[in-house]
């Protein structure tokens, strides 16, 4: 059985020239404690995808079940329970700015209701399991990019998640913070169990974490594959572009490491 299921979604929105669609018929399957990548150039879909998982955005048609049941057909309240068990990290963290790092991870434990003491006390064990426990008391102006994700990171955990959702998650990221990031999320996927979807622009990303992949242009999904065979034998002019415009990206991140040494 598929942890989650999108059954021929489709999302279109209309402005004053028309209907524009931005999801047409898309369906795939994702297995429990697998990392899915959904990759795409800009405009290509990805984060209306994702926030249809979620129902951020109700789809136009279509359904998506999480174990089989259709969050759809879930009224406000239920929703609400099922999201509660949806993690979401976002390319700009989303951190307050007024509270310190400690503060910021035991939020949603004390909006669910728990003691404040109790909520520190488990968002301390979080911090620690993301590599930062010395930066409880420090506030989010005095991070790096890298050590906001991981509170970010740590903040979802606390909320004991089945499913984690990465929405370019590491696209403000410089490429060593990345591949520390990816590593994070990869060693949490195995600890925890939680299911991961990787919503990117970059192969780099996919090719570092995802089990399988899922290539979007113009709001279809044109090609699904596992990494290995999409790097090796891509189907689709959309799977060859993205490959092509990361060997250029690669030649040119080795060319300032060369410069910088």
């Amino acid at each position: 059985m598929a942890f989650l299921r999108a059954e021929h979604l489709c999302k279109d929105y209309i402005s004053e020239s028309g209907s524009v669609s931005a999801l047409s018929d898309i369906s795939f399957e994702v297995n429990e404690g697998e990392i899915f990548g959904i990759i795409g150039l800009s405009g290509a879909g990805k984060s209306t995808l994702v926030r249809c998982i979620n129902r951020l955005e109700e789809p136009t048609s279509g359904c998506v079940y999480i174990r089989d049941r259709n969050i759809n057909e879930l009224s406000q309240k239920e929703l609400r329970e099922e999201r509660r068990r949806i993690g979401m990290i976002f390319q700009h963290f989303n951190l307050l700015m007024q509270r310190n790092v400690l503060d910021n991870v035991a939020l949603p434990l004390e909006i669910a209701g728990m003691k404040k003491k109790a909520a520190r006390d488990k968002a301390r064990g979080y911090l620690g399991a993301v590599g930062i426990p010395d930066k409880a008391l420090a506030f989010p102006s005095q991070l790096s990019g890298g050590q906001k994700q991981r509170v970010a990171i740590a903040r979802v955990l606390a909320s004991d998640p089945a499913l984690l959702l990465c929405d370019e998650a590491t696209s403000a990221l410089d490429p060593q913070t990345t591949r520390q990031i990816l590593a994070l999320l990869r060693d949490i996927n195995r600890k925890y169990g939680i299911t991961v979807i990787i919503i990117t622009h970059a192969m780099t990303v996919v090719q570092e974490i995802c089990d399988r992949v899922g290539v979007l242009e113009n709001g279809r999904l044109v090609e699904m594959n596992t990494v290995k065979e999409l790097f090796a034998h891509p189907q689709t002019k959309a799977a060859k572009r993205l490959l092509l415009i990361q060997n250029d990206d690669d030649e040119e991140t080795e060319k300032k490491e060369v410069l910088a040494s």
